[in-house]
This record gives C-alpha cells, sequence and structure tokens, in this order.
C-alpha cells in the first residue's frame, strides 16, 4: 500500500511539530508532501531538508525569498492553500482566522481535513458546512475534546436520535479555582503554566480565560449538530477523559488517554484505522483519582460569551473569535490585564448585536464581518 500524502499548514508550530512525530514514529506510512508556515523560517528550512517535501508555502513574502533560496529542491509558494493540491491529507494547524483558506480549499478539494484550527469553523461555519458535503472531503477534528466525541459517536449506529448531550471536559487551565479578584494583576507568564497541555500562546491564553472551551462549544455544535443546550462543559483537571458522549437511555461513553497531542493527530491521519503507536497510553495502576466540578462562569466569563453567540449564530460567532484573537495579542504585548480579555470581547459582541447581520454567507462575507470585527475591537482597546 503506498504511503498516505501529508500536508501540513502551520508546520511549526505545537500541533505542527507533533505530527511529524507521528509521521517519523509510523515510518513508511505517510509522505509529507507540504509544509507551510506564516514567517518561521529557520524551523521550516530545517523540516524541509528532513522531509523533502514537493511543495513548501510560506506567507510572508520577505521569508518567502530566503526559504527558496536554501531549498532549490522544493516548490516555494505564498498561498498556503496551495499544499492542498498534492495531498491526500491535509492538517490545518495555522493559528486563528488565517486558516479559513485551507480548510475551505481542502474541503471544495474533496480531501480529508484534519482539522486544528478552530476558529475558521467557528467563524465560517455557515460557509464551510455545505462543503462538507462535496465527494470525498471529510472532516476529522484534531482538536482532543472533538476527537474523543468523534471516537465515542463511532461506537452508536444511530447516532442521530440516540445521542442525548455532549460533555466537553476543560482542565481549568492555570488558574482554576481563583476568584477574580485573585486573578486583577496576573500577568503573561503565568496565564502561559498550562498545568496538563503544552500548547502554543494563543491556544493557551485561550485555555486560562476558558475561551477555547467557549470556542470548542461553538465547534461541537457546527461539527456535530448538537444544539448548545445539549452541550456542557465540565471541568477535570486531569485531562485524562477529553470528553465524553451521553446517551438516551442513560449510557455514557468516554475516551480516555494521557494529555498527548499525537494521539487525536494520529487518529485524523488514519481515520478510520488507528496508527500502531501508542501516545496517551494510560498506566491503570498509577491512576488514582478523576475529579469533576462546574466551571465558574463568573470568574471566566468567556465561557458564558460564547454560548451566547452561537446561540445568535450569522456572524456573531466570527465577531467573538476575531476580538477573542486582537484582545489575546494585546495581553501577549503587556497592553491589557489578562481581566480585559473577556471586557474586549463583551463590548465587541454588544456591536455585534446592534447591527443587522445577514443569514446566507459567502466567504467574503465572512472576511468582512472578521475585519469589522478587529477593527471594533481595536477602537474598544484605544478608548
Amino acid at each position: 500500500m503506498s504511503a498516505v500524502r501529508v500536508a501540513i499548514a502551520g508546520s511549526t508550530g505545537s500541533i505542527g511539530t507533533q505530527t511529524l512525530d507521528v509521521v517519523r514514529a509510523e515510518a513508511g506510512r505517510y509522505e509529507v508532501v507540504g509544509l507551510g508556515v506564516g514567517s518561521s523560517v529557520e524551523s521550516l528550512i530545517a523540516q524541509a531538508r528532513e522531509f523533502r517535501p514537493k511543495v513548501v508555502a510560506v506567507a510572508d513574502p520577505q521569508a518567502r525569498a530566503a526559504v527558496a533560496q536554501a531549498l532549490p529542491f522544493a516548490e516555494v509558494v505564498g498561498d498556503l492553500a496551495a499544499l492542498v493540491d498534492d495531498a491526500d491529507v491535509v492538517i490545518n494547524a495555522v493559528v486563528g482566522f488565517a486558516g479559513l483558506a485551507v480548510t475551505v480549499q481542502t474541503l471544495r478539494a474533496g480531501k480529508r481535513l484534519a482539522l486544528a484550527n478552530k476558529e475558521s469553523l467557528i467563524a465560517a461555519g455557515p460557509v464551510v458546512q455545505p462543503l462538507r458535503s462535496t465527494p470525498g472531503a471529510e472532516l476529522v477534528p484534531v482538536d482532543s475534546e472533538h476527537c474523543a466525541i468523534h471516537q465515542c459517536l463511532r461506537s452508536s449506529a444511530r447516532v442521530g436520535s440516540e445521542v442525548a448531550r455532549l460533555v466537553l471536559t476543560a482542565s481549568g487551565g492555570p488558574f482554576r479555582g481563583r476568584s477574580a479578584g485573585e486573578l486583577a494583576d496576573v500577568g503573561v507568564a503565568q496565564a502561559l503554566a498550562h498545568p496538563t497541555w503544552k500548547m502554543g500562546p494563543k491556544i493557551t491564553i485561550d485555555s486560562s480565560t476558558l475561551m477555547n472551551k467557549g470556542l470548542e462549544v461553538i465547534e461541537a455544535h457546527e461539527l456535530f449538530g448538537t444544539a448548545f443546550d445539549d452541550i456542557e462543559v465540565v471541568v477535570h483537571p486531569q485531562s485524562i477523559i477529553h470528553s465524553m458522549v451521553e446517551f438516551t437511555d442513560g449510557a455514557t461513553i468516554a475516551q480516555l488517554s494521557l494529555p498527548d497531542m499525537r494521539l487525536p493527530i494520529g487518529y485524523a491521519l488514519a481515520y478510520p484505522y488507528r496508527i500502531a503507536t501508542p501516545f496517551g497510553r494510560i498506566d491503570w495502576t498509577a491512576l488514582a483519582r478523576l475529579d469533576f466540578e462546574p466551571p465558574d462562569i463568573t470568574t471566566f466569563r468567556c465561557l458564558a460569551l460564547a454560548y451566547s453567540a452561537g446561540r445568535v449564530g450569522g456572524t456573531a460567532p466570527a465577531w467573538l473569535s476575531a476580538a477573542n484573537e486582537e484582545a489575546v495579542e494585546a495581553f501577549l504585548a503587556g497592553r491589557i490585564r489578562w481581566s480585559q480579555i473577556a471586557e474586549i470581547c463583551d463590548a465587541v459582541l454588544q456591536r455585534h448585536h446592534e447591527t443587522t447581520d445577514i443569514t446566507t454567507m459567502s466567504v467574503d462575507d465572512i472576511v468582512r464581518a472578521d475585519h469589522s470585527a478587529r477593527r471594533v475591537a481595536q477602537e474598544v482597546l484605544h478608548a
């Protein structure tokens, strides 16, 4: 059997580098045919020299010229979506709204999309959903929570009529159990100190505010067609149970493993089969306890904001996602306090509610909504 051809958009980030770990571990099973980044030149060049892809995409023009000179064996392009052409599976690990083009192009081409870029689905759900019916197209989530639900739903032959609710687990992030007053002056380093997962800075900050979990609620609604009233979040600090599905007869099926993103990456690459490398294997003699508690939506307001935006629908999720990106960037740059991330997102959503939303959308409409939300976010940031 020939190797599965894999392209990775966002290859130098956390998900991208762990995808290459899986490729190395599963020797001969996968061929890397495309690598793409925004501007991380040195790491990209090292990856390309090891895996010899046909196409390398670099969004930044100045960085692109340096890469082209260093990699004469590869076609070096500027459009990350160009990685789709030669691939069987595309890992979309681009951070933020910038990943939308890769999501759209992969599904349009009838390829498998291994989706780690939640923002493109959240912001552009009305655009992405019809593309999922393209012949050959399939979307397999890489987020550990949605991958867990995907695995749990495989156990039921009549998913639509038998599912009572989805339960997304949250680690609680680095600030679990702390009050708003205690978090008034936390710094960037504290917010980046996640207790169980190793992730990029943007998603780590999102985990600290619970915005990550809120966006995952919207993503679960888009992925599985489940009503928001039937999607619940529970804090599970050990990060062993990655999410659960409760069925109408009261039975609950959960997916358990140690926190290792290479497991959901391998699942998405191999689907409908599984890889042979046991990333995340549990030593059951050493697992002492599994704890659960409700999320504190008073202190961590972003979770409730996401539910609100999801229920509004239309371009509201796009506005929330864009506002959050702007606020997180400002926090990482030291321009605002951690507590202001939720305040800015709330203010931007309030401005969205004053607009006349549209019911049918194109990619251009989503891009315009993203730009509008970012403009409003900057106004709020500088007010």
